[in-house]
């Protein structure tokens, strides 16, 4: 066996490993949607080496020929359009359509012509090198690039330079002189190692990129309250916190807001929990859209809220607090009825010196349980003295547990 025929050997076992495990991904992530795409480009790029194991044995070589060409050129397009499923962009259908189809003309014109020729090779390799610019294209287009992304992005890169390289490596070195002779020559050996390294290297980058946005997704949905839309306690806690701590190291402000629909126990009684369930949505697309893009919105519990605003003052706190207060008792519920007026309380308290999320929670909860005393629909900031006074009481979080209050 010649060495360009061991390293084929590789490559094909390569190519079958990577199918199965984008088809394993595709299998249990079904949300993973570019995973499907890649393993139909590494099962098509399976017809590679197993038609260059036929080559030699053809006395016709032409179709065989045409095969490898564009079973090559499509497990390269079918990664490009794997990648674009994936990052939720659409792929490049007409530009990878049409130059699917030019190549298969222009090789099929080539087909009689010398095999040294340096412009046989570059129209020969010239659609391989194409279609990795538009993955690098793809990749581009993809706003939320990492370092996974930009390490795929250059092996893309340093892909199509390879193809490009590989007119002037043929040229000088050979490539046989029939098709059947191409697994004998130098050329041959060195074009199937570097293809061999850049196939496990795209493979291992893509998978890793595809793990890594499975588990970003099942850790958002294990922090996101199905119902609002917003992360749920446990999301909201870790993420605060985080954001919490960094905003004290910077010496910053900071504020948390917690929210407490009015009387909504009364809405469920009345009008079902369906109806409830409106009024808990129609109010996080409130809080969530007056928010600003730094802030950490949440679902506490029930119909409890909070917004942890990073770089927000008590006065720029309180003046969101009451644009949601007035936008959200400005709406008209549908399963409500028209008469029917909603509004929430809002507690408000600024982060200090030492602070802990427990401990801003607790103020602003303070802070809440007197609006709630005060009438409801306002909004109540803390003070020092306040706290002071609410420790001996229970929170309205404190209060709520065990059984569902009337608001």
């Amino acid at each position: 066996m010649s060495a360009a025929a061991f390293v084929l050997a590789i490559n094909l076992f390569i190519a079958f490993i990577f199918a199965t495990s984008f088809g394993v991904v595709a299998a249990y992530a079904r949300s993973a949607l570019g995973a499907r795409w890649l393993a139909m480009a590494y099962g098509v790029g399976l017809l590679n080496p197993a038609l260059e194991f036929v080559l030699p044995s053809q006395a016709e070589p032409r179709p065989v020929q045409v095969a490898i060409f564009a079973a090559v050129l499509l497990a390269l397009a079918l990664c490009v359009i794997g990648l674009a499923r994936h990052y939720r962009i659409n792929p490049p259908w007409r530009t990878l359509a049409a130059v699917l189809v030019a190549s298969l003309v222009v090789n099929i014109l080539i087909l009689d012509m010398p095999r040294a020729s340096l412009l046989r090779n570059v129209l020969y390799q010239a659609p391989y090198a194409l279609v990795q610019a538009v993955g690098v294209a793809t990749i581009l287009r993809y706003r939320h690039r990492k370092s996974l992304d930009l390490a795929l992005l250059l092996l893309f890169a340093a892909s199509s330079f390879y193809f490009l390289l590989k007119p002037f490596l043929a040229t000088m070195l050979g490539s046989g002189a029939t098709p059947q002779a191409y697994m004998g020559s130098t050329y041959a050996a060195i074009s199937q190692s570097a293809g061999a390294m850049l196939l496990m290297a795209n493979g291992l980058v893509m998978l890793l990129i595809i793990v890594r946005d499975a588990m970003a997704e099942m850790s958002a949905r294990s922090e996101t309250d199905k119902l609002s839309g917003l992360l749920n306690r446990r999301g909201f806690e870790e993420r605060a916190g985080k954001l919490l701590t960094t905003t004290l190291r910077a010496g910053v402000p900071g504020t948390m807001v917690v929210a407490d629909l009015d009387h909504f126990k009364v809405i469920n009684d009345t009008y079902g929990h369906a109806a409830g369930d409106q009024v808990i949505m129609a109010f996080a697309t409130v809080l969530s859209a007056t928010a600003s893009e730094r802030a950490v919105v949440g679902r506490l519990g029930g119909e409890e809220f909070g917004v942890f605003i990073p770089g927000a003052n008590l006065s720029a706190a309180r003046l969101y607090a009451e644009g949601v207060r007035a936008g959200f008792s400005g709406l008209s519920i549908a399963s409500l009825g028209p008469d029917l007026r909603v509004s929430a309380s809002f507690g408000v308290a600024q982060l200090q010196e030492g602070d802990s999320l427990s401990d801003l929670l607790r103020r602003s909860d303070a802070a809440l349980y007197e609006a709630k005393k005060g009438g409801r629909d306002r909004v109540c900031v803390a003070s020092p003295d306040l706290l002071t006074r609410r420790e001996a009481e229970p929170t309205v979080s404190q209060r709520r547990r065990g059984s569902r209050r009337t608001g």
